[in-house]
């Protein structure tokens, strides 16, 4: 009897277990089939996003290359984005001509805040940062924690004190109230820190005083080599934000050839109202003063792509 009972059940239990095994096989081919569907969907819809995303970026960049080539009427007139009129000659020849070429005195003034501001503060923030990594001092985590707190600090809201500090020693309306104040970045410190970190072995300093060489010397031919991407970061941060730099030009300088680009050009902006010549002008220089930021990104990438392996291979 048992041997009778047990041989149904076994039939029924193998029909089960097929059918679950059909079951799940059918279901791995449809999950199969469906999956390049699904991969194709999501980069279909990442793709798409990205290209939403560069032409939002790009669009400003195209329109003010259109408008740099219109006359103050083809402005008025509403037709920026085409190149009917095309007269960017003429308006580069009226931008140099302008009150004895002061458009160009203001693009060298931008150079020098910009280039020299942004190599010193680049300086000074990695040593700053090798400092933080490499010694041990007395309070070293609290005096970082106040870098870190200087960067919830915004530069808007310290423009008045430092124009109050550079009114008492004489340097308002000069080139040095608006350099000195940029060679201080307290993101420039914690960035390099991190970066110090990450590239700067201790091993290859001590190798370094054991050959007799002294602290400087290892900074400067050793841990600052190391860390130049790092030194590259913190230059572009530093040099995009001082050829940016408003504010504090508006609050130190009262002289126009002191000027940097980012002032004149709104001073300019400011007459347009009145005078509609005024914007051509504006457009125009406000596409040359693009270049400078162009060429610094596309020059130095490739230490950003150098960093990228660091330490990758022992």
């Amino acid at each position: 009897m048992s041997a009778t009972r047990t041989g149904p059940a076994r039939t029924s239990s193998a029909r089960t277990t097929a059918a679950r095994t059909s079951a799940t096989r059918t279901s791995a081919t449809r999950a199969g089939r469906s999956r390049p569907t699904s991969r194709w969907l999501s980069r279909t819809a990442v793709n798409g996003v990205l290209v939403l995303a560069t032409v939002y970026m790009l669009f400003p960049l195209v329109w003010l290359l259109t408008a740099a080539t219109k006359d103050a009427g083809g402005l008025l007139a509403g037709n920026a984005l085409s190149f009917e009129g095309f007269d960017l000659g003429g308006n580069l020849s009226r931008l140099a001509a302008h009150n004895d070429g002061i458009y160009f005195h203001w693009y060298l003034n931008s150079l020098l805040y910009a280039g020299l501001g942004a190599l010193a503060c680049s300086l000074v923030s990695v040593a700053a940062g090798y400092a933080f990594h490499v010694y041990d001092f007395r309070g070293k985590e609290k005096l970082f924690g106040l870098v870190l707190l200087g960067v919830l600090v915004p530069t808007t809201a310290l423009a008045l004190p430092m124009y109050l500090l550079a009114s008492e020693i004489g340097l308002v309306n000069t080139y040095w109230a608006v350099l000195l104040p940029v060679l201080v970045n307290p993101f420039g410190v914690y960035l390099s820190r991190v970066f110090c970190a990450g590239y700067v072995p201790d091993e290859a300093l001590e190798a370094a005083r054991i050959d007799g060489a002294g602290e400087l010397r290892v900074f400067w031919s050793i841990g600052l080599r190391m860390v130049m991407p790092g030194f590259v970061t913190v230059f572009l941060f530093q040099f995009t934000a001082v050829w940016n730099n408003f504010f504090l030009p508006l609050v130190m300088l009262s002289d126009q050839k002191l000027y940097p680009l980012s002032l004149g050009l709104y001073a300019w902006n400011s007459n347009a109202h009145a005078e509609p010549d005024y914007y051509p002008l504006v457009v125009t220089g406000s596409l040359l003063a693009v270049v400078p930021l162009v060429i610094a990104f596309v020059s130095l990438q490739r230490h950003w792509k150098a960093g990228l392996t660091a330490g990758s291979v022992k």
